[in-house]
C-alpha cells in the first residue's frame, strides 16, 4: 500500500509539473503573448484555427485576394489587424464581422478599387485606418462615416479621379483635416490636366461649376420618363388641334354655300 502510495504522490508531482496546452496557433504562424504572425506564407485566406486571446494579426505579404462573410474567426481581443501587399481587392460587407474591439487596420498596398459603407460597420472601435496605395479612385464619405472612433486615416498614393463625384470626399476632408494623415501625398491622377494635383488644395470655389449644374440620378430618371411623354403629348395635341382647324374650316365652308342665293 505504501508503494502505491508513492508512485500515486509521484504521479500527481508530474501532472503537476506539466505544461499548460497553448493557446491555438496554425502551423504556417508565430505566436507568443497575443501576437499572430502569419506575414509571407503565401496565403490565400484567413488562419482560421488562432486563439480568441490574438491581440494582434500579421498577415501581409501573402495572396489574399478576398475577403469573404465572416472571413475571421472569432477574435474578441483582436486590437491590431495589419494585411499589407496583398492580393485583396474586394471586402464583403459581412467580412469582418465579430472585430468590434479592433483599433488599427492597414489594408495598404492592395488592389481595392471599391468600398461600400457596410465594409467597415462592425468596427466601431477603429481609430486608424491605412488604405494607402489602393486602386481607389474615388471613396463615398459613407465609408468613414461608419467610424466613429476615427483619429487616423492615410489615402495617399491612390489613382483620385478628380471630377465633379470627388466633392462629397473633399467636403469631409477638409472638415476633418486633422484626421488626414500625409495629405500632401493626396493627389489626383485624373483628368490628365490636374495629374498629381493635390486634392486638399482645392476650394469651394474650384467646384462651383459642379455645385450649379451637377444633377443627382433622380433628375435624369425624370427626364428620361418626362422627355417621351411630353413629345407624345405636343404630337396628340398638334394633331387634335389640326383636327379642330379642319372641322372649323368646313363648317364654315359649308355655312358659306348654303348661304348663296
Amino acid at each position: 500500500m505504501g508503494c502505491w502510495r508513492g508512485l500515486s504522490t509521484v504521479l500527481a508531482c508530474l501532472l503537476l509539473l506539466r505544461p499548460l496546452p497553448s493557446p491555438a496557433c496554425p502551423a504556417v504562424c508565430r505566436c507568443s503573448s497575443g501576437e499572430a504572425d502569419c506575414s509571407g506564407h503565401a496565403l490565400r485566406k484567413v488562419p482560421q484555427s488562432l486563439s480568441a486571446n490574438t491581440s494582434t494579426l500579421w498577415l501581409g505579404y501573402n495572396f489574399i485576394a478576398v475577403l469573404g462573410p465572416h472571413s475571421f474567426p472569432p477574435l474578441p481581443r483582436l486590437l491590431l489587424l495589419s494585411l499589407p501587399h496583398n492580393r485583396l481587392g474586394l471586402i464583403h460587407s459581412q467580412a469582418l464581422v465579430g472585430l468590434g474591439a479592433l483599433q488599427e487596420l492597414d489594408l495598404s498596398n492592395n488592389y481595392l478599387t471599391v468600398l461600400t459603407p457596410e465594409t467597415f460597420l462592425p468596427l466601431t472601435s477603429l481609430a486608424t485606418l491605412n488604405l494607402g496605395s489602393n486602386r481607389l479612385g474615388e471613396l463615398e464619405p459613407g465609408v468613414l462615416h461608419a467610424l466613429p472612433q476615427l483619429r487616423a486615416l492615410l489615402l495617399q498614393d491612390n489613382p483620385w479621379v478628380c471630377s465633379c463625384d470627388i466633392l462629397p470626399l473633399w467636403r469631409w476632408l477638409s472638415h476633418n483635416r486633422e484626421k488626414v494623415q500625409e495629405e500632401s501625398l493626396l493627389l489626383c491622377r485624373v483628368p490628365e490636366q490636374l495629374n498629381k494635383y493635390p486634392i486638399m488644395s482645392f476650394r469651394n470655389e474650384s467646384f462651383r461649376q459642379c455645385q450649379e449644374t451637377s444633377l443627382s440620378a433622380q433628375h435624369y430618371i425624370a427626364f428620361l420618363i418626362i422627355g417621351p411623354f411630353s413629345f407624345m403629348a405636343s404630337i396628340f395635341f398638334c394633331t387634335f388641334m389640326g383636327f379642330i382647324i379642319v372641322v372649323y374650316h368646313n363648317l364654315r365652308r359649308e355655312s358659306h354655300f348654303w348661304r348663296r342665293p
